[in-house]
């Protein structure tokens, strides 16, 4: 059996390899729309990485692949990806996939103007928080599920130029209007059959919210595990914003360990702050999932620390893998590592955005509260596909 295991991955390596034509001398057009730019290079034109990251990478692939095996775009190299062993990880890529470097129009119209090579990468975690599941003197800031009055409604049914927007709101008389901000939700008291747990400090349920999804250590030492359900469809406004505009906070130190900061100096003014940003994130219970697991990314898969990171799902489609080099001066951080895309978030617009999921827990934290470095990208498609079957831009 172990034979013919082996058999079948390396008919599936000559495959992917003779089907697809390409050879790493093979050049290819570059492809433009919309404000995107590709063009394809060699794997040996990529910065250089580890075999561990590759390891990482694959194992992250695999976890996508539960959702694009019944794509014929993936079948083949999904296959392979859960035959191959993990030392050959840089191999697979190498024999499956082409990178393209992405570049970004910032002037100019169609087949025009001049574009850029670098976007931005910041980079999010999995927080621990404590709580409790009764109100207490010390946990009182709750944790919403979704409430009933919440209206989603998806406009690419009727509309498919708008299948990537939403509505959220609320019916009043027989109006569809605006769901309510922070402020009103928080002023509201008939939700609470919608609380999942209190927690101690009200600006980690902030942090909660943004990160999207997170832990919650309860008084019996238990773990509750939270994920994204929903928001309020307001938009949202980063506090350190507000800090710099309000505050004259400079915006050279601006991380989430400087919010915390001003946050211990000014306790009286931490709601203050917190409403600056209307937006309000609703969770739900996640079990059945090991510690070991990451949270659950968009694309409905645990996401792997290191690995995994949030894109603009406009632009690039779930399952992607890419290569990305960052970099930054304060705090100073430099690597170039392979990832998939698996994630998405409201901050996260634009072709050469990427937001780098670093793991559970404090360190982690402290890594991505840092973190706002200078990216450059390759996508890395299926040898001798399209680009434009997998770019989502018009």
């Amino acid at each position: 059996m172990k034979f013919s295991i082996k058999l079948l991955a390396l008919s599936l390596t000559g495959i992917l390899c003779s089907c697809t034509g390409l050879s790493p001398t093979t050049s290819h057009a570059p492809f433009e729309r919309g404000p995107m730019r590709l063009n394809a290079v060699h794997f040996a034109d990529l910065p250089e990485t580890s075999d561990s990251d590759w390891e990482r990478a694959l194992a992250a692939f695999r976890l996508s692949c539960r959702k694009m095996m019944a794509d014929r775009r993936w079948t083949a190299l999904c296959t392979q990806a859960n035959l191959v062993k993990d030392e050959s990880a840089r191999q697979f890529f190498e024999n499956g996939f082409t990178p393209w470097r992405i570049s970004e129009r910032v002037t100019g119209g169609s087949w025009g103007g001049s574009f850029t090579q670098t976007g931005l990468m910041t980079g999010y975690y999995e927080p621990l928080l404590h709580g409790s599941l009764v109100k207490t003197k010390r946990y009182r800031y709750p944790l919403y599920s979704v409430p009933d009055d919440l209206i989603d409604v998806e406009l690419g049914g009727l509309y498919p130029d708008l299948k990537n927007l939403r509505l959220r709101g609320k019916v009043i008389g027989r109006k569809l209007v605006p769901y309510d901000d922070r402020g009103k939700l928080e002023r509201r008291r008939d939700l609470d059959k919608n609380i999942l747990c209190w927690v101690d400090d009200p600006l980690d349920a902030v942090f909660l919210q943004i990160q999207g999804s997170g832990r919650v250590q309860l008084t019996d030492g238990t773990y509750m595990r939270l994920g994204y359900a929903n928001q309020n469809g307001h938009p949202y406004r980063a506090l350190g914003a507000w800090l710099v505009q309000r505050e004259g906070v400079p915006r050279s130190e601006m991380s989430m360990q400087r919010i915390r900061k001003w946050a211990s100096e000014h306790p009286d003014r931490i709601q203050e702050l917190i409403r600056y940003n209307p937006n309000y994130v609703f969770f739900e219970r996640r079990v059945g999932a090991s510690k070991a697991e990451g949270p659950i990314g968009a694309q409905g898969v645990p996401l792997t620390a290191e690995a995994s990171v949030a894109v603009d799902r406009a632009v690039w489609p779930m399952g992607l893998p890419f290569v990305v080099d960052a970099r930054q001066q304060n705090p100073d951080m430099h690597f170039a590592r392979p990832v998939v895309a698996q994630d998405t978030g409201g901050a996260i617009r634009g072709v050469i955005r990427f937001d780098y999921f670093w793991g559970f827990g404090a360190e982690a934290g402290e890594r991505a509260g840092g973190q706002k470095s200078e990216v450059a990208g390759w996508v890395l498609l299926p040898a001798g596909a399209d680009p434009g079957s997998f770019v989502l831009l018009k």
